[in-house]
């Protein structure tokens, strides 16, 4: 193709992971326009992040972890958490002279000629040697489905779209899902809301006391084995539990943190129990997570027979050429940076054509 360009590497993403790739194969002395080109759909910077509500205060954000090489330091914990790191994502871009280039959709990641890859892209077409795919989960938001969820004649809204609380007053409010996310909305709808009811598929679990060293290394090890074997990753916070905090124990002695069962129909009016209850709702709110979004990389043939990705490391099992980054064990911030640094340095050897340690 006459528009193809031809780097290195090639970063689809500019979140945490992408940011972190990028910033090792600068440190690595590949050069961004000439070796590498960092490619993000999104209109600014700041990943996921702004896009999130504006009640999520930079004060509200559990474990946010600096981007390496620059700390985020001075943050104004009032400040909706989308402006500080995007403002924060930002600045690190230009200081370490990043260029990534957006908005880029990228559409399909598919084998090309002499052992090359072809990112096909609404910017052209980039053929490359290796790859970090760094797209994160934001773009694919999880709606279970339900029966009678077509019939429902209020409003239904996933996280990936929930505008603050304030947009819920006097409104009765069914919230579902067991996570952060669910356990946030529900504390600051209550204050506005009518009324608010909490389903989850499985009783929440708490967590009390600190999350040490040792419980992270515990909670990554069983999502890393869950990629390693080709299943789809859970998150890590899924499987640590949600601290419990003075927020929550408010939220549970006030009964705002009630949770009921997941309900069994979803009527034009409510929910459905198979017990006869019913609620009456004006919106449903799904806190039920994400999914990654790997669509672009389905003509590689990637997937496994149990629905995922096989991991080892960062790379794809059955390509070593492809490396997934905020994917699986490595979907938390200090994760993201770990894998950015152990993606490009297997990239270097690869490229150079040393051997891939197993």
């Amino acid at each position: 193709m006459n528009n193809t360009r031809e780097v290195e590497v090639v970063v689809i993403g500019a979140g945490q992971a992408g940011l972190a790739g990028a910033f090792h194969l600068r440190r690595a002395g590949y050069e961004p326009d000439r070796d590498f080109v960092v490619l993000d759909h999104s209109p600014g910077p700041g990943g996921a992040w702004q896009f999130r509500w504006p009640s999520l205060t930079y004060g509200k954000v559990h474990g946010m972890h600096a981007l390496p090489g620059m700390e985020l330091t001075g943050a104004d914990p009032a400040r909706p958490s989308a402006e500080v790191i995007s403002d924060y994502f930002d600045r690190y871009e230009q200081a370490f002279d990043l260029r990534v280039r957006r908005p880029v959709d990228v559409w399909a990641v598919r084998e090309g000629s002499g052992g090359r890859l072809l990112v096909e892209t609404s910017d052209g077409v980039w053929s490359t040697r290796a790859l970090i795919n760094a797209t994160g989960t934001w773009d694919r938001p999880f709606w279970p489905r339900y029966p009678g969820r077509e019939t429902f004649r209020g409003r239904q809204v996933h996280t990936a779209r929930y505008p603050g609380p304030e947009e819920f007053a006097g409104q009765r409010v069914v919230v579902v899902g067991g996570g952060a996310s669910g356990t946030q909305h529900l504390l600051e709808v209550a204050a506005y809301a009518a009324s608010t009811t909490w389903v989850t598929r499985r009783p929440p679990v708490f967590r009390e006391g600190p999350f040490d060293e040792d419980a992270g290394r515990a909670a990554v090890a069983l999502v890393e084995e869950r990629v390693r074997q080709g299943l789809p990753p859970r998150s890590v916070v899924s499987v640590t539990g949600l601290p419990l905090n003075d927020a929550i124990r408010r939220g549970i002695e006030d009964g705002v943190l009630d949770r009921q069962p997941m309900f069994d129909r979803i009527t034009p009016t409510g929910v459905d129990w198979k017990d006869g209850r019913h609620v009456d709702a004006d919106v449903i709110l799904w806190a039920t997570g994400f999914r990654p979004a790997v669509d672009h990389l389905a003509p590689l043939r990637l997937r496994e027979p149990g629905g995922g990705i096989r991991i080892e490391g960062t790379r794809a099992a059955t390509d070593p050429r492809i490396h997934l980054v905020g994917y699986g064990p490595s979907a938390s911030t200090i994760g993201a940076n770990r894998a950015g640094r152990a993606a490009v340095r297997d990239i270097r050897r690869l490229l150079t054509q040393e051997p891939v340690a197993a």
